[in-house]
């Protein structure tokens, strides 16, 4: 998920492909998170936590077969989040990543339609679900600063691990932060258009994107000299 354990191979795919395969895999993350949240909510019965672990497993899994196929095309973001932390690090210049992130919000939008289509459901949809308050904030930001610690401290020891290392840590995200672990400004949006089990309302959002973006920034910098190879004795 980061172009750092992935630099020789990105370098053989041109913009296109790279910007296509961010597009796509976010929309493929959004289908499955928005997706799994309607079936798992259809099939528990009122029961919001088989609702939940459904939607959990649905996206840790995903998450690992979309970061395998399309990390050694675009480095497998899929989250603006990740790309500015990337291009903080001078790891991707910040041309690319402004449209990576254009290519992942479009993506997001996309995959939460195509997730109402195959359920039926109407395609244009605004999320009545409020998810308020400092408690909410901490998690998103928490969420977040844990996705980072994870694809950066997995690419400088286990890069061949990254696909199932962020997979995990959100699935186990989903269920020990109060917010369900959005951690990712372009999902947060997206399902801000999804009035389903995994939408946020509009107002909801900028307080959680606000809170990502923090985590993130925190993370990049602490990691930044936890990991930085100067400290070796």
């Amino acid at each position: 998920m980061s172009d750092a354990s992935l630099e020789p191979p990105l370098q053989s795919f041109d913009m296109a492909r790279r910007l296509t395969a961010e597009a796509l895999g976010t929309a493929l993350l959004l289908a499955i998170v928005i997706g799994s949240g309607i079936m798992g909510d259809r099939l528990a019965g009122g029961n919001t936590a088989i609702a939940l672990l459904g939607n959990t497993l649905a996206t840790g899994t995903g998450l690992v077969v979309l970061i395998t196929i399309f990390g050694p095309l675009s480095g497998a973001h899929f989250n603006p989040a990740v790309t500015l932390v990337f291009a903080a690090r001078r790891e991707i210049t910040w041309g690319v990543a402004l449209a990576y992130v254009a290519v992942q919000s479009l993506g997001a939008v996309a995959g939460v339609f195509a997730a109402h289509a195959m359920f039926a459901e109407p395609i244009l949809q605004v999320s009545s679900k409020l998810r308020d308050g400092p408690a909410q904030m901490l998690s998103e930001a928490i969420a977040t600063f844990g996705l980072i610690a994870a694809i950066l401290g997995s690419i400088r020891f286990r890069p061949y691990a990254t696909p199932m290392i962020v997979g995990l840590y959100i699935a186990s995200a989903y269920w020990f932060t109060a917010s369900t672990s959005f951690a990712n400004p372009a999902v947060t949006l997206a399902r801000s258009l999804s009035n389903t089990f995994a939408g946020i309302a509009p107002s909801s959002a900028p307080g959680f994107i606000l809170a990502q973006l923090l985590g993130a920034a925190a993370a990049a910098l602490f990691f930044g000299w936890l990991l930085d190879e100067r400290g070796k004795r």
